[in-house]
């Protein structure tokens, strides 16, 4: 088990995302676009959309990337253009809902409100029928796992990037469900010291785990795309 020197409070860590994100970045041809979409129950959610470059012949899949911390605005817009343009590059059409209560999507309410985000998105000619990847960061990747196991034959899989899972939820309606989980050897939250915990409570629930440490790197860490593609192209066939 790793263990960590010092360790970063969460408010503090998300209170300088912003920065962070910037040294991730780097220069992006992509631009997300904020539109409030109305959903069945009535209510109006704001989701920032990435759209691949290239124009495809068929309709994109689709990819339902939640950020960190509180999944505000501002947090929702910079994961669009950090992490959501590397899926845009790759052919997936990317949606980052914004929280409507600053709860990232957790619970119930929330993760019905991805859940008929999909519906609606899918409406659209440019975007896939079918089964939804969902990916997350932080919190984000916790409401991942959360939506997927309320109807994991509706997913292709979770890139959590990072989160954490106990064996205190039931996570057996994953059993056979891929996911993809990378977590910061140098996490200032202490999250790589429950790693085990974290690989121990999916596998036993009979989850596809694709699960690392990433020696050195933070919470909020530059994606390995030579790891994670080969992933995407598996579970893109799913």
């Amino acid at each position: 088990m790793i263990r960590l020197a010092h360790s970063m409070p969460q408010t503090r860590l998300w209170r300088h995302l912003p920065i962070l994100l910037l040294l991730l970045m780097g220069l992006t041809s992509f631009a997300s676009a904020q539109e409030r979409i109305t959903l069945a129950d009535g209510s109006v959610l704001a989701v920032y959309l990435v759209r691949p470059a290239e124009t495809a012949e068929s309709p994109s899949p689709l990819l339902i990337l939640m950020g960190g911390g509180p999944g505000n605005a501002s947090i929702s817009r910079d994961t669009s253009m950090w992490l959501g343009s590397g899926f845009a590059e790759r052919g997936w059409m990317v949606a980052v809902p914004v929280s409507p209560d600053n709860r990232a999507f957790r619970g119930d309410d929330n993760n019905h409100k991805v859940e008929q985000l999909i519906v609606e998105l899918q409406k659209r000619e440019h975007i896939a029928a079918g089964k939804v990847l969902l990916a997350g960061i932080s919190n984000g990747g916790m409401s991942a796992l959360e939506i997927a196991r309320r109807q994991p034959d509706n997913y292709l899989g979770v890139a959590a990037v990072p989160a954490l899972a106990t064996s205190v939820v039931d996570n057996r309606p994953l059993a056979g469900f891929p996911v993809y989980l990378r977590i910061g050897g140098a996490d200032q939250l202490g999250w790589a010291d429950r790693f085990e915990e974290t690989v121990a409570a999916l596998t036993e629930a009979g989850v596809d785990l694709d699960a690392a440490i990433l020696d050195s790197a933070p919470h909020m860490f530059r994606m390995n795309w030579e790891s994670l593609e080969p992933w995407l192209e598996r579970v893109k066939t799913n």
